[in-house]
This record gives structure tokens, sequence and C-alpha cells, in this order.
């Protein structure tokens, strides 16, 4: 097995095409072929279904692939630390629940890098598909947050996918809404003050679990609730309905505007404010490349970690 034979199955992947793959690896559609049929006598299992409609992977290919990119990745990651010669471009990917402060750090990353021999990508997206993405590797790092409510399951859910959980910074959690709010002047605000206003959450999907949620108390019982899928969607929501969202308080003004203001929450026995501990994840026995590095840097930055 070869680190070569291993980008070679990543690129075939990726494609869907034998063609395209050889095309984008600058070799010969015989020789990738013969270099995969290698790696399968090899393996004693057969990585590719092969018909005219192209190349998929067989369920071995599947569960290859993930350690075939773990690998392959931190062959790159040693390479770039050490330095490395070639022109191709060098991928790094964030996902992340809905925290405009992650959305800074990762400006803050790519600015310092020639973003024209990188492939970048940053994805604000539901809680699952950031365990998922950083598992399968489509990002090196995920950022989203623990609390008493969530953490069993959580955790449970991240030891099952690989990866490992890197505390950055508690919060208590704050009411998010729009300036001109009935309640913006308020020093804080109880639950029962935002009876009568709509709550909005960000959507988890269909049949996906409570602990998913972004926002705590995800359990209680509200009369109005308005889900939204992005950030600029639940902006307009709080200025054209007056609602709101429970939030770690952290704010950037940079991106989200001064439009919105965080009141501290008022907790009571019914609805106690739940700590909030925002980290970031990644695959466990990883090294993190140069950007990844850069990225937590950006992060800690910004939240005043030392």
């Amino acid at each position: 097995m070869t680190l070569i034979q291993l980008h070679y199955l990543i690129v075939i992947a990726e494609t869907n095409s034998l063609n395209k793959a050889a095309e984008q690896l600058y070799v010969s559609q015989p020789s990738l072929t013969s270099a995969i049929k290698e790696l399968e006598k090899e393996l004693g299992v057969t990585l590719l279904y092969r018909s005219g409609r192209g190349v998929t992977l067989t369920n071995d290919g599947v569960e290859f692939l993930l350690y075939a990119k773990q690998l392959y990745s931190q062959y790159e990651a040693v390479l770039e630390k050490y330095g490395m010669g070639g022109a191709h471009k060098k991928k790094f990917g964030v996902s992340t629940q809905h925290y405009s402060f992650a959305v800074k750090a990762f400006v803050d990353m790519a600015k310092e890098f020639d973003m024209s021999r990188y492939e970048f990508a940053v994805r604000e997206t539901r809680t699952a598909e950031v365990i998922r993405d950083v598992s399968t590797m489509k990002s090196e790092v995920g950022i989203l947050y623990l609390c008493d409510f969530n953490r069993k399951s959580m955790e449970k859910l991240l030891k099952s996918a690989s990866l490992e959980f890197h505390h950055l910074i508690e919060c208590q959690a704050y009411v998010y809404i729009w300036k001109n709010h009935p309640l913006a002047k308020e020093k804080t605000i109880r639950f029962e003050q935002l009876n009568g206003y709509p709550c909005l959450s960000f959507e988890q999907g269909d049949n996906s679990s409570f602990y998913f949620a972004e926002e705590i108390l995800s359990t209680n019982e509200y009369s109005q609730v308005i889900k939204a899928n992005d950030r600029a969607t639940m902006l307009n929501l709080m200025v054209g309905l007056n609602g709101y969202t429970l939030c770690s308080g952290i704010i950037c003004e940079e991106l989200n505007g001064s439009d919105y203001i965080a009141v501290p929450f008022q907790e009571d026995e019914q609805n106690p404010n739940s700590v909030m501990e925002i980290g970031y994840v990644v695959r466990k026995n990883t090294i993190l490349s140069k950007m990844g590095e850069l990225y937590v840097d950006k992060l800690k930055k910004y939240l005043h970690i030392s």
C-alpha cells in the first residue's frame, strides 16, 4: 500500500469517474486502474464497483476511504509543517453550529494565507452534520457546545464518531434580540417575560434528537416557535416579528452588525441558566494542519483565551 494509491482512491471517490480522476491526477487511466487493482489485491477486498455510468465505492470501499483520508491528511499535515513544494491546492474546512465568532475566526485565519493556493470551506450547519463532517474528514475542525442537559448523549456520539472535544470557553445563556425589541432595555430577562414573543431556533432535521438543539431549554414549552436554517433568516425574524433566541452571548458585531443585543437570561427554579461549554472537535490522534492550528489560535484570541 502506498500513499499514491490512497490519493488515487480519494480522488476517484470525489469525482465518481476514472476518466475525471485520471485527468485531475495527470496520469493515464490504465495506470490509475492498475494502481487501484493492486491495492484491492493487497487488501483482499473490492473497493470500487465499475459500471457504464462510472464508478462507485463498495461497502468495503466506503469504510476503507475513511482510513485512507485520515492517513493521507496526516501525511499532508506533516509535509506542510516541515515544508513541501508543489503547486496543488491544500484543503481546509470548518463545520460549526451557528456561531458568528467561529466564522470571524475563519475569516481572520484565511486572511493570512494566499487563498489562490488553498481550498477553504466554512459550513454553518446542523449539529449532527458538524459531527459527521469532522468524522468523515470533510472538515478538519468542528465547533459545538455541551451543557448538563446534552452532555452524556453528545459525548457518546462523539466517542462513536472517533472525535475528541477540546474546551474553549464556558458561558451563561443570553437572550439575543433586536435592539428595538420591547425587552431590549431590560438588564436581565426572565423566561416568563418572553411569553408572547416567538422563540427562534435552528432547525436540526425532522427526526433529530432535541439533544442536537443549539439553544438551551430546548425541552421547554413555548407558545410560539419558529425554526430557521441560517443566521441571516433568524436575524430577519428578530426584526420582523420581535423574535428571540437563547444563545452564548458571544456576538460578533463585525459580521452581524450592531442592530442586535444579548441580554443576560435570568434563571428561576423551573428554568435554570445552564452553563454552555463551547469547544472544538477533531478526530482522535490527528495532527492539526497549519490552517487548523491557526484557526484554533484565532478562536482563542477572539474569545480572549490565553
